[in-house]
């Protein structure tokens, strides 16, 4: 690999799912996974293969659907779990397992357990059992921001050994400065005999909001490749935003050694995708992706631009994929129309039945709005992303909401195919909404997110709702999108509760730390 090449890791599918609600089923997964292949990401960590049974079987969906990116599962460093990633991985093209071990003294006396003579050897017996599945294997020492130098110079010269080809080195709770961190790479570097032989990597999360500095701060001190994710998803503050540090990338080419590879124009279309799947929306000052990334409010500014736009514009808008693309599609337009402009969206029908189902909603929805936007067959496919089984369907909802009264609303559900109707008074429409659906269901969920985003601009613009539920140790994200936002909220709190009964089972998010 070129010495210029930084490698884009995206995480989004394995840490960015650590996020509170932020779980995934199958099909989003590999729906983002097609996305990101779309931008050209070298490398897809798609999931904990270990962790579950569903998280299994999404990182095997993901190695068959992706064909030019490296596909990873991450890996405790123990015998069962790189048995479980490497099976996962076993369809890719191009597979990789990435395995972890704590290495700061904290990590390994407090919640290992183990002295550091233990963790080294479990470490090296590690890459062995993934190089019986790939030659492509990544080591991470977790919480390296925390170790001992002298320790991780001699647990990575070991694991390089053993045959591992890319050493992370995480900071992964986010307390490195980026002189220090930068300073860390270059003396692993320096300091491990063998360094030249693998790509060094850097992971570093946003709890002091520096993991796109220290990151960036990690390229000019050697590492070879950033793992990232989309929005800077990630448990707690997220992790380095990969939307940022390849736009910093491409915009200082005077300033780092390094290109990427990466598809720049389908970076907002990658963010919306994201962002509507997990229910977390992108604030509006948010760099590079945000609503307003672009905006000029300032006379001064806006006098600027006119005049030439590198007055105050560093990148392109149209070079990250702000672009309004318009679809002209009606009421007359037919099924191959449809599907023609969704499979550029990178959204892949599989049978007959599900794309007459998806007309069946673009009609609708063409009776009433006057233009659709891709936005819009975002918004309008996600209702193919429910639960795989749907304990409840919304029937019809009726709400009433006058000035000096009670709001109240009466509302219909099928459960298990029978109807049921349930009606309840509420402080507002919303509310009572909520409390109608509850009578009915009687999940006595705790309420933890309600949030409303206008998917377009217009008074008839889709309003896409997301509802974050929380039952003892599991929190779901619902989503639901109509132009009428008191049905989309109905919706969204009826796909939440389907998800709190789905059944699915996940590990506590932590063990998937790195």
């Amino acid at each position: 690999m070129s010495s210029d090449h930084l490698v884009i890791f995206d995480t989004t599918l394995r840490d960015g799912e650590q996020s509170p609600g932020a779980s995934m089923t199958r099909d989003e997964k590999v729906r983002i996974a097609r996305q990101l292949e779309k931008m050209r990401v070298d490398v897809i960590e798609a999931g904990f293969a270990a962790a579950s049974n569903g998280d299994f079987e999404s990182v095997r969906a993901v190695a068959e659907a992706v064909k030019d990116s490296v596909v990873c599962s991450l890996a405790r460093a123990n015998e069962n779990d790189i048995r479980r990633a490497g099976e996962a991985i076993r369809p890719a093209r191009a597979g990789r397992i990435h395995t972890f071990i704590a290495t700061s003294p904290i990590h390994m006396e407090k919640k290992l357990r183990m002295s550091p003579e233990q963790v080294l050897e479990q470490a090296v017996k590690a890459i062995g059992w993934a190089r019986e599945f790939t030659d492509n294997v990544e080591f991470s020492a977790e919480d390296a921001g925390r170790s001992e130098v002298d320790y991780l110079c001699r647990i990575f010269e070991q694991v390089i050994k053993a045959g591992a080809t890319t050493i992370n080195v995480p900071d992964t709770v986010g307390y490195n400065m980026p002189d220090q961190f930068a300073s860390l790479i270059r003396t692993l570097i320096e300091r491990v005999p063998n360094s030249d032989q693998v790509v060094w990597s850097v992971h570093c999360h946003n709890d002091l909001g520096l993991a796109v500095a220290n990151s960036l701060a990690a390229v000019n001190a050697g590492a070879r490749q950033v793992e990232c994710t989309v929005n800077g998803l990630g448990e707690r503050a997220g992790n380095a935003s990969m939307e940022e540090v390849v736009m910093a990338v491409r915009t200082r080419k005077d300033f780092f050694p390094v290109s990427t590879r990466i598809e720049t124009s389908q970076i907002v279309p990658a963010s919306k995708l994201v962002s509507q799947i997990t229910g977390y929306p992108v604030q509006p000052n948010k760099a590079v992706v945000g609503a307003n990334a672009f905006a000029h409010e300032s006379g001064i500014h806006q006098d600027g631009v006119l005049k030439h736009r590198e007055t105050y514009e560093i990148m392109r808008a149209e070079d990250v994929g702000w672009s309004t693309n318009r679809l002209t599609l009606g009421k007359l337009s037919g099924r191959n129309a449809l599907r023609s402009r969704l499979q550029e969206l990178g959204i892949v029908i599989e049978s007959e039945e599900q794309l007459n189902a998806a007309f069946a909603r673009f009609k609708s929805l063409a009776d009433k709005k006057q233009e659709i936007f891709d936005e819009d067959l975002q918004a309008l496919m996600s209702d193919d992303t429910a639960p795989p089984r749907e304990h409840y369907k919304l029937v019809s909802l009726r709400v009433s909401s006058e000035t000096g009264e009670v709001p109240s609303a009466g509302i219909t559900l099928t459960v298990d195919g029978s109807e049921r109707s349930g009606e309840a008074p509420g402080s507002g429409p919303v509310d009572a909404t909520f409390k109608a659906i509850e009578a009915i269901v009687g999940s006595q969920a705790q309420l933890l997110l309600y949030s409303v985003n206008a998917i377009t601009g217009g008074t008839d613009a889709q309003g896409e709702v997301t509802v974050r539920l929380s039952k003892g140790d599991r929190i779901v994200n619902g989503q639901g999108a109509d132009t009428d936002i008191i049905v989309a909220s109905a919706k969204a709190y009826v796909n939440a509760v389907n998800r709190l009964f789905s059944g699915v089972e996940r590990v506590d998010p932590q063990d998937g730390t790195v």
